[in-house]
């Protein structure tokens, strides 16, 4: 059994465990369990009623937090031609192509959080899919990470654009802030994350489709949100 420090015991003994806090409560609660001595980033798990296991059960996708994140978020842009100086424009960090691929490749470099590409880069980024694909660092379309505007990519993964996908216990993992934001703010973006998931509702799913969501701030217990006022 892992051992919790004193400030997550304490945290622990303000929430109860068997209960289901309405969505603006649970906020409040994990943020005042954040009693680290950083910022700590607020995530949410989701378990949903689908089979990863089936094609047509998969659950992924991408939104815009309209507050951020709260990270300063590292792009890196794969493209040539006159998309260096788009990417550059919007902000990218770092813009090439087959340097970027071989330092990633011979140096083992991932100084970025982000991969975006222009879809003439992708058979040339298939070279190192072994390797930043279980990163979950492949840029994929339907995540907006594949795209010829690379400029709009860029400023919505700096504006803080999330990733949400299915791992293969069924649970999606996404950061929707930071403790320092506020219940208010994680409200907005928790409430567009969930509003995503929901609408990415497969076909294929049948019966209840968000069987439980969890709360936690980076150091704290989890927090169980009443599925029924969320889906």
């Amino acid at each position: 059994m892992p051992k919790h420090g004193k400030k997550h015991i304490d945290s622990s003994k303000t929430i109860d465990k068997l209960k289901q806090y309405d969505p603006a409560e649970a906020l409040a609660l994990v943020c005042s369990t954040a009693k680290a001595k950083f910022d700590e980033t607020i995530e949410v798990h989701i378990r949903l009623g689908v089979d990863s296991r089936h094609a047509d059960q998969q659950v992924r996708g991408a939104v815009v937090l309209p507050n951020g994140t709260g990270r300063d978020v590292r792009v890196l842009v794969i493209t040539k031609g006159e998309k260096v100086a788009e990417a550059t424009a919007a902000g990218a960090d770092f813009v090439g192509a087959e340097e970027y691929i071989e330092k990633i490749q011979k140096e083992n470099w991932f100084d970025f959080d982000v991969i975006i590409a222009t879809p003439d880069m992708m058979a040339m980024l298939g070279r190192i899919a072994k390797i930043i694909g279980p990163k979950g660092l492949m840029p994929s379309p339907k995540s907006g990470t594949v795209t010829p505007d690379v400029g709009r990519a860029v400023r919505e993964a700096k504006a803080g654009k999330i990733e949400y996908r299915l791992d293969k216990t069924n649970i999606i993992h996404c950061p929707i802030g930071k403790a320092s934001f506020g219940p208010e703010k994680l409200a907005e973006n928790f409430d567009t994350l969930l509003s995503a998931v929901v609408k990415a509702k497969p076909a294929a799913s049948k019966g209840q489709y968000i069987k439980s969501c969890v709360l936690a701030a980076t150091m704290g217990p989890g927090i169980r949100v009443n599925s029924a006022k969320i889906s």
